[in-house]
């Protein structure tokens, strides 16, 4: 379900025209602030593992408390819209600027589909909802006063339709979404404050990012993008994939991992999330990069040239280390994943993230397939002529349920 105000700004916005200034849409949207979430991590609470199926599975009303607006707020119609963000790039990797709706080809599932909206990324007309998932815990400490002082670049160049929000590894909503830029840069102020004073978060990362993705946008976030800062090390208190997902071993608990609550849900089940929510990921891991062999004749585990030119190592704890950067970096879809070996190197990474959203394509299109039947739907992209172009974007969504 969608509201007919947000139908209305699609078009209107994607068509170039303004609302007008008495438009009660407009006003909702600009002076009203969207209901808070309320209990956030609760959808966790709710998931219990099968060990049969080998999936989390629901025990009460799926994705805890969503956020809503109030039936008076809006009148609401059921629409299958789907949207998608696409980069285009040549084959010597250049963005592909100017193009136009005319030139772009969009299929689901083998079905050639109409395009009903078109975009540029950087269109301020159609916000974005962002949510910053940041991993302040111990083994984060070297990196977060330069992560903070990128994400307020990152702050500062929001449009005036954006809203972000901010999620810590506690599992804690550290601010709601927001325009407020003070609001957003005095909390993330109170996490250098917190590591400074040795008060590190619980490493509980994946179970942020999976309360993120059920809790925090609904269908009125046309653009969710979802920033995932972390090493990844609750990864061994998640429970095993089935079947075993990216050659993750599930079997080996590191020592630290005692000091986390195991969750009760497995990678696999995260990922689905994160397909489920539509929103892009985009994965920032700090640290040493870790790259596992090539083959299964090299048998050393090396670290990364950038960071220990020459060194080829196997430790347990690098090796547990690369399994965290591989799930990590597995979350990023629709997105990418870039690597902070340096604090000196956050601000480019955050500059190139925003400058990835503001290079993009916004495509939506009604899908011929009406069912709501809770099925993945793949979507192809393609750009009329130029089979060489790569596209990069999200590859599938979920359908609605059914009712």
């Amino acid at each position: 379900m969608r509201s007919v105000f947000v139908l209305l700004l699609i078009s209107l916005a994607m068509a170039g025209i303004a609302l007008p200034q008495n438009s009660s849409a407009q006003g909702q949207s600009e002076t009203q602030e969207r209901r808070r979430l309320e209990d956030f991590g609760s959808s966790l609470k709710r998931l219990k593992w099968d060990p049969e199926k080998g999936t989390a599975v629901e025990t009460g009303k799926p994705g805890g408390q969503p956020r809503t607006q109030s039936e008076g707020d809006v009148v609401r119609v059921e629409t299958n819209l789907a949207v998608s963000d696409v980069q285009v790039r040549d084959k010597s990797g250049r963005i592909v600027e100017g193009l136009t709706q005319n030139d772009f080809l969009v299929s689901e599932d083998g079905r050639p589909q109409q395009i009903e909206h078109f975009s540029l990324g950087n269109d301020q007309r159609l916000g974005r909802s962002i949510v910053l998932v940041i991993d302040y815990s111990g083994s984060q400490s070297p990196y977060i006063k330069g992560s903070v002082a990128a994400a307020k670049i990152l702050v500062d160049q929001l449009g005036p339709k954006d809203i972000m929000a901010i999620v810590t590894d506690d599992v804690a909503l550290l601010v709601d979404f927001t325009r407020d830029k003070t609001k957003l840069k005095q909390a993330l102020d109170s996490l250098v404050k917190k590591s400074e004073a040795r008060q590190f978060g619980r490493s509980s990362q994946f179970s942020a990012l999976m309360a993120t993705v059920r809790e925090m946008f609904t269908e009125e976030d046309i653009r969710p993008v979802v920033i995932f800062q972390t090493d990844g090390d609750e990864l061994f208190c998640l429970k095993p994939s089935n079947p075993p997902l990216l050659s993750i071993p599930d079997a080996y608990l590191p020592p630290w991992s005692t000091t986390i609550a195991p969750a009760n849900f497995s990678l696999r089940d995260l990922y689905q999330a994160i397909e489920k929510s539509r929103a892009l990921v985009y994965t920032v891991i700090p640290g040493v990069r870790v790259t596992r062999p090539a083959t299964a004749n090299e048998p050393e585990w090396s670290m990364s040239p950038a960071s220990a030119p020459g060194t080829r190592v196997r430790t347990p704890l690098t090796e547990t280390r690369s399994w965290f950067q591989l799930a990590a970096a597995g979350a990023a879809i629709g997105g990418w994943t870039s690597y902070m070996e340096s604090p000196k190197q956050a601000p480019e990474i955050y500059r190139n993230i925003l400058g990835d959203l503001n290079e993009r394509y916004v495509i939506g299109y009604y899908p011929t397939n009406k069912a709501h039947d809770g099925s993945q739907r793949n979507v192809a992209v393609e750009v009329r002529g130029h089979p060489e172009y790569s596209i990069t974007g999200r590859k599938s969504y979920v359908a609605a349920a059914p009712n």
